[in-house]
């Protein structure tokens, strides 16, 4: 198949990082500017379609003809737009785009062409220039009026044309830089399966999701009117101009308690709080603070900005987000990280909401941003006179940990529906222990135990995971952490074992097999690309970019590569190690079952409209809406996962919640 490279600029008066593409493709006033191709590698050519001219009938052609295979980075840029430009069905042509971001991203790359083509080591005239962002705010977005432009609102060609010819070849520049990336990667090929799922992921993401609009303004207006409240509490306490200042916040604070005061995070704020403050006006204060700091109304400000003329939110979800393991990220509303529901009568909370009583939420509820801050999720709802059916995988990572270590007494409590967190305290301690009954006091222990030392996690990751606040002693932690290592004797040889392959794969350059799991190191010459890769017993690859073997912090030889650090986010030499990577083959084998899982949905007739961790949200006539059905599609045998022990379970409903 012949292949077309394509790079697009536009226009829109949308902010498209605040509201997403689909809402800035869907603008009256959107306009694609400039059309830069190239054919089989031919060099680049550039359509100049804010000026007149019109792109040529044979690439019209090849754009639309299902023997062409269309590339580009970030391609449901590129697909989305292009489907505007001329009409078309978006779905229909969908198959026939390949996305050289995703490639990047499979590859362990990170997103932006920028950032890919300066880890390749592209060479200059490849890489993409650096003048784009002040060329993109000039042409791509509104103006702001001022006599010295003219009072006008967009710059257009003729008001820079120096600037313009410079646009144009920024635009013709990023097709090499693409081409380049995707020439770069061409030995390790993105598969097939993985291009269908995320050719499903563009099709959810274009679907979007309902919003109740009325209940986003209710909330935003509810918000305004607390926070104005709480805001003239703490300024009449404290005396200070703006107490939301954390420098003017802290000084003041020092004065009062005479103690200094490091950070004021929720959790020092927490920590505060907790240690019975005797000044009476100190304690208000950062229990204002804390109000103050819910993140109610940013979020339903991200809706605001994100709905769409028919009200549906889209682009929620990234395909691929995760860089390591190919999860799903959120993006725009972050649905990722909403906050849980525990009121008992959302019903009524909503409708509070909806009608901007905020008197009615603050005597109802007591405190107005937690309440609006729960509220959240039940923002997102089905079309008209559908329902939301919720299905989420049951601790999916354990039960997937359990059957690639082989630990058979973790897969007979998944077997026979036990609660694991009772059953882990149980193996740990040596006594029956029951949940609200003999030995209840035990299973917290098993619950933090589970949640922090899976991944060879020790008494930090117990702290890390709230074991302190939870009630545990210091002293005791390390007791846990051995007694959670002797009950699960399997999954401790796994960290090592996978280790192990993994040194020795990358050391003597070599294949090594764990588990199901394969380690090899794959090397091409030719663009001096050189991985460790894992490949999972879905057939899809981990990559791990120029590996080596160097002295870690304890002085031990283990695997490094380069990669994005996830807190500098710049691309840097890592260190890893056993639980590490064991929690990377997890986390991506629990997503690959979740893949699996809305193909076989989307195969059903059923539209997820966004998912969620290791849950999917479907938007269901009423007269479909079967739970038991969902779930039996969910919890389905997997043929490349011969023996994991998969369960579902979740709620209909009228508006989305934390079950």
């Amino acid at each position: 198949m012949p292949d077309l490279s394509i790079d697009i600029e536009t226009y829109s008066s949308v902010d498209i990082k605040k509201s997403g593409l689909y809402k800035y493709v869907q603008s009256d006033d959107f306009e694609i500017l400039l059309f830069a191709y190239s054919i089989d590698g031919s060099p680049v050519q550039i359509v100049d379609l804010a000026s007149g001219e019109k792109i040529p009938n044979e690439v019209v052609s090849m754009l639309f003809s299902g023997a062409c295979i269309k590339h580009a980075y970030n391609a449901v840029f590129e697909w989305y737009c292009l489907s505007k430009y001329f009409g078309s069905a978006a779905k229909a042509w969908l198959h026939q785009w390949r996305c050289t971001m995703l490639h990047g991203m499979y590859c362990g790359f990170p997103a932006g062409l920028a950032d890919v083509g300066e880890a390749l080591g592209l060479p200059q005239d490849k890489k993409k220039l650096g003048i784009g962002k002040s060329l993109i705010s000039y042409f791509c977005k509104p103006c702001k009026p001022t006599a010295a432009n003219g009072y006008r609102t967009r710059n257009l060609p003729s008001h820079a044309p120096e600037k313009w010819e410079l646009f144009k070849e920024y635009c013709r520049q990023d097709v090499v830089t693409e081409m380049s990336v995707e020439n770069s990667l061409a030995a390790f090929p993105v598969p097939n399966e993985i291009q269908k799922q995320w050719e499903l992921d563009m099709r959810i993401n274009a679907r979007g999701v309902r919003l109740d609009m009325e209940l986003v303004a209710g909330a935003i207006q509810c918000s305004e009117e607390i926070c104005a409240e709480l805001l003239s509490e703490a300024v009449k306490i404290t005396g200070l101009e703006n107490p939301k200042s954390v420098s003017q916040l802290k000084k003041w604070l020092e004065a009062e308690i005479d103690t200094e005061i490091k950070s004021l995070r929720k959790n020092d704020v927490d920590s505060m709080l907790k240690n019975n403050i005797p000044q009476e006006n100190v304690r208000r204060v950062l229990q204002l603070r804390q109000e103050l700091s819910k993140s109610s109304v940013k979020k339903y400000a991200a809706m605001e900005s994100a709905v769409c003329s028919d009200g549906r939110a889209r682009g929620l979800i990234q395909f691929y987000g995760a860089n390591r393991t190919g999860r799903w990220a959120g993006r725009l509303i972050q649905v990722q990280n909403l906050p849980r529901t525990y009121l008992d009568s959302l019903d009524l909370a909503r409708e509070y909401a909806k009608s901007g009583s905020t008197f009615m939420l603050k005597l109802t509820y007591g405190s107005v941003p937690d309440t609006l801050s729960q509220l959240i999720r039940t923002a997102f709802i089905p079309s008209e006179g559908n329902k939301l059916v919720v299905a989420d995988f049951s601790a999916i990572e354990a039960r997937v940990i359990a059957w690639l270590a082989g630990e058979s007494w973790r897969q007979e409590v998944f077997a026979k529906g036990g609660d694991i967190y009772c059953a882990s305290a149980s193996q740990m301690f040596k006594v029956p222990v029951e949940k609200h009954g003999v030995n209840g006091h035990l299973r917290q222990k098993g619950k933090i135990a589970e949640l922090a030392l899976g991944y060879q996690g020790s008494s930090g990751a117990l702290i890390s995971m709230g074991a302190l606040d939870m009630g545990l002693t210091e002293e005791e932690l390390p007791e846990i952490v051995s007694a959670w290592r002797a009950a699960n004797p399997r999954i401790k040889d796994l960290w090592y074992s996978v280790e192990q392959a993994a040194v020795d794969t990358v050391a003597n350059i070599r294949c090594n097999a764990v588990r199901g799991l394969t380690f090899n190191y794959e090397h091409d010459p030719i663009n001096g690309l050189e991985f460790m890769t894992i490949t999972l017993p879905s057939k899809r690859k981990l990559y791990y970019p120029y590996p080596i073997i160097a002295e870690n912090n304890f002085g031990k030889p283990a695997v490094h590569y380069t990669g994005q650090d996830g807190n500098s986010k710049k691309w840097s030499q890592l260190s890893t190690y056993g639980g590490k990577l064991t929690e990377n083959i997890v986390q991506a084998i629990a997503r690959d079952c979740l893949a699996v899982a809305l193909e076989r949905l989307d195969n059903a007739g059923y539209k997820t409209v966004m998912h969620i961790h290791d849950e999917a949200v479907i938007d269901c006539p009423a007269d479909r809406a079967d739970l038991e059905v969902v779930c039996g599609i969910m919890s389905r045998p997997i043929e490349w996962a011969q023996g994991l022990l998969l369960n579902a379970d979740g709620f209909i409903d009228s508006y989305y919640r934390k079950d």
